[in-house]
């Protein structure tokens, strides 16, 4: 079992700056592909960015640029800082992890929406 724990979210102006983390526990070991996906009131989940163990990255295109995606093995925690925020990102954002090596290089962002595991989700918020 994995378990998942976002932090970092908050109220900024658009224009601002957030960096999300997530905290990775049990068998993060055996995660190879990691990333994260949002969701917004009345709308779908989508996929944000995946991360995999040999460091390979994939964006979404609107993360792309302003969004990026990394990780510390030490700490087993995945980040996400964004930058640039504008109020179309206002969501709430998650983090997944699975030990599938089939992931967003093959797939691109939305793999992530199929990841195996998922935390509970930290609420960012984008006001103009």
């Amino acid at each position: 079992q994995v378990q998942l724990m976002e932090s970092g979210g908050g109220s900024v102006q658009a224009g601002g700056s957030l960096t999300l983390a997530c905290a990775g526990s049990g068998w993060v070991q055996n995660m190879y592909c990691w990333g994260w996906f949002r969701q917004a009131p009345g709308k779908e989940r989508e996929g944000v960015a995946t991360f995999e163990e040999d460091g390979t990255t994939v964006y979404a295109d609107y993360a792309k640029g302003r969004f990026t995606i990394s990780k510390d093995n030490g700490k087993s925690t995945l980040y996400l800082q964004m930058t640039g925020l504008k109020p179309d990102d206002t969501a709430m954002y998650y983090c997944a992890a699975d030990a599938t090596r089939y992931c967003g290089g093959r797939y691109g962002p939305q793999r992530v929406l199929q990841l195996t595991y998922s935390g509970r989700g930290t609420q960012v918020t984008v006001s103009s």
